[in-house]
């Protein structure tokens, strides 16, 4: 339909406006480049490095959907690695501790990434009391598909691969596909036999660190 280009367009970059509007937080840093509208809250700070992307347009919920990043205290800090791709509808949130995303991560739809449970789980203190927090961080490179939940005091080694819908709540080792409910390691991300022709770098690493640390873990039940 001829001028459809430019009324999406139009539309795209009123919600994209509206968002920035609403956002709240002062100590923003960088200037990722925003295809899906993305809220930014909190009192903390959200640094973004070079080339960070939100937004997929051929993904679930592009038009109607945002990313939420929220560093919710004063102590809270979420960081962006250069070349970070975030998908549609993303939380991302910060109590306290932080949460890191390293270089070249890649995040799916609706992923949630949370340093804190918000709530203390004894029944009498739930509302008021002192919540279990824990840093967050994903090292370069790593996959994490759509759905999935990172929770609080959990590292994601450099390359490794989260399936979609999984819960993550212990942390996972470099060079490995974990997923389920808990992530467990199911695998090993596929390397070339020749480390010399290894398309990712760290290949020789990730080998030596899942032959020594924890050879039972590839085993598939």
């Amino acid at each position: 339909m001829r001028g459809g280009g430019r009324l999406s367009s139009a539309i795209r970059q009123a919600r994209i406006l509206k968002y920035r509007v609403l956002s709240d937080c002062a100590r923003v840093s960088g200037n990722p480049i925003v295809l899906q509208p993305v809220l930014l809250l909190g009192k903390g700070a959200i640094c973004f490095g070079r080339e960070v992307e939100f937004g997929w347009p051929t993904s679930t919920e592009f038009y109607s959907g945002y990313c939420h990043v929220e560093a919710s205290t004063p102590e809270s800090r979420i960081e962006f690695g250069d070349g970070a791709q975030v998908n549609n509808n993303a939380f991302i949130k910060s109590e306290g501790p932080g949460i890191r995303i390293g270089a070249n991560a890649l995040i799916g739809s609706c992923v949630e990434i949370l340093d804190s449970d918000f709530h203390e789980l004894h029944p009498e203190r739930r509302r008021g009391g002192k919540p279990q927090m824990g840093a967050v961080e994903l090292e370069e490179n790593v996959f994490v598909g759509d759905g999935a939940k990172i929770l609080k005091g959990v590292r994601i080694g450099a390359h490794s691969v989260i399936g979609a819908g999984s819960v993550v709540t212990k942390s996972i080792p470099a060079g490995v596909i974990a997923a389920g409910n808990p992530a467990r390691v199911i695998g090993a991300v596929p390397l070339d036999h020749d480390l010399r022709q290894s398309p990712l770098p760290g290949a020789e690493r990730w080998q030596i660190q899942l032959r020594v640390e924890n050879p039972a873990s590839l085993a598939v039940e």
